[in-house]
């Protein structure tokens, strides 16, 4: 059996869709979702796109994001 430091160090040397299927089905294994949580995310998300697409809203590149975040954080 892998120790838990040998299994991350394998894990990381997965491609990225593979470590984001194993962090989602980690991530599931704690905090198991519900249908209904599941159905009002999906009712979101289709909004959102909608707006996207639409003009409604623009989107906000990544890297602008992440650095309003950094920068409320840095503090």
């Amino acid at each position: 059996m892998l120790t838990t430091k040998e299994l991350i160090s394998e894990a990381i040397s997965f491609p990225v869709e593979e470590r984001a299927i194993v962090v989602d089905s980690l991530l599931r294994s704690l905090n198991s979702p519900t249908e209904d949580i599941d159905r009002k995310w999906t009712i979101v998300a289709k909004r959102r796109l909608e707006e996207l697409r639409s003009g409604k809203v623009s989107a906000i590149p990544g890297d602008e994001v992440f650095a309003k975040v950094w920068k409320c954080f840095s503090k």
